[in-house]
C-alpha cells in the first residue's frame, strides 16, 4: 500500500480536482485505488458518483479503531470501462464536528487514521487522501497517516505564502513521527491558465521553490465537466481537451510514483 495526501490549507485550489485525477490515472492503468475523503464537504465523494455513502471515515475518526478502515470503505460509482473504479471511504457532513471533537483526547487524536490504516489495505493499492483546507486535526490525522504528500496550489497572489505555510507543518508532522514522514512529493500547480498572469505566478512559485514543482495541471473544462458528471477525466472520450488533460494526470501520477518510498509494486503494474 502506498498513501499519499493531497493538502493545501487554502481552499478552491482544485485538490479534489487533482485527487480525482490522480485516481482516474491510477484506475486507467489497471490499479488498484482507494480515495479517502477527509473534507466534511465530500466533494471527492460525489465526484466518485456517491451520493449516500454508507458510514464513510467519521467511524474511524469517532475512536481508536486499528484496521477499521477497511470495514467502511464502499465502492465507487464510476464506470468500469475506463478501468478498475476506485474503491471509498466517504466523507459526510459529521467529519465538521468531529474535527473538535478529535481537539479534546487527552492522549492527542492525531494517529487515529494512521490506526484505522494500519496492516489492513492490500500491498498494491494507492491511497489518495483529499483534506479540508485548512491545517486543523483532519489534516493533521492525514499527514500522520499517509507515506507521502502532494501539496497542490494554482499560479495566484498569495499562492508562494500559503505554500509555505503548509510546508512548515509538513517539517512539524516529520519531526514528530518516528519514521521521518511523510515524504513531500512535490507542489503540483493547478489549473494553469494561458494567460500572462498565469504564467507569472507560475514562475514565481517555480523560482520560490525550485525543483519541487511538478508538471503543471492546465485549466480546462473538460476536468471541470468530469467533476460535474462524477465521471472520470479518462473517460470522457473525445470530449474537447479530455486527453490532454488525461496525459497531464498521467504524467503527474507519474512522478508522484516515482518520488513515494514503496510505490515499486504500483509502478511495476503502470508499466
Amino acid at each position: 500500500m502506498v498513501s499519499v495526501a493531497v493538502v493545501n490549507q487554502k481552499g478552491g485550489v482544485g485538490k479534489t480536482t487533482v485527487a480525482l485525477g490522480l485516481a482516474s490515472a491510477a484506475s486507467a492503468r489497471g490499479s488498484g485505488v482507494l480515495v479517502v475523503d477527509l473534507y466534511p464537504q465530500g466533494n471527492a465523494t460525489t465526484g466518485l458518483g456517491v451520493f449516500e455513502p454508507g458510514p464513510g471515515v467519521d467511524r474511524v475518526l469517532a475512536e481508536e479503531s486499528p484496521g477499521g478502515l477497511v470495514d467502511v470503505v464502499e465502492d465507487s460509482a464510476w464506470p468500469s470501462e475506463v478501468g478498475p473504479p476506485p474503491r471509498l471511504a466517504a466523507s459526510s457532513p459529521g467529519l465538521a464536528v468531529r474535527e473538535p471533537q478529535l481537539a479534546t483526547d487527552p492522549l492527542g487524536a492525531q494517529d487515529r487514521l494512521a490506526l484505522a490504516m494500519r496492516g489492513a489495505m492490500e500491498r498494491d493499492l494507492l491511497v489518495l487522501v483529499d483534506c479540508p483546507p485548512s491545517l486543523g486535526l483532519l489534516t493533521v490525522n492525514a499527514l500522520f497517516a499517509a507515506d507521502a504528500v502532494l501539496v497542490v496550489t494554482e499560479p495566484g497572489a498569495w499562492a508562494v505564502d500559503g505554500v509555505s505555510r503548509i510546508l512548515q507543518t509538513i517539517d512539524r508532522i516529520r519531526m514528530r513521527r518516528s519514521d521521518g514522514g511523510p515524504e513531500l512529493v512535490g507542489i503540483a500547480v493547478n489549473r494553469l491558465g494561458r494567460t500572462r498572469d498565469g504564467r507569472y505566478w507560475d514562475e514565481q512559485l517555480r523560482a520560490a521553490y525550485p525543483g519541487r514543482c511538478l508538471p503543471s495541471v492546465h485549466l480546462r473544462a473538460a476536468v471541470s465537466e468530469a467533476a460535474a458528471q462524477s465521471l472520470p477525466i479518462h473517460g470522457l472520450g473525445s470530449r474537447p481537451g479530455a486527453s490532454e488533460a488525461a496525459a497531464e494526470f498521467d504524467v503527474l501520477l507519474d512522478r508522484v510514483l516515482a518520488a513515494v518510498p514503496g510505490s515499486a509494486v504500483l509502478q511495476e503494474r503502470s508499466a
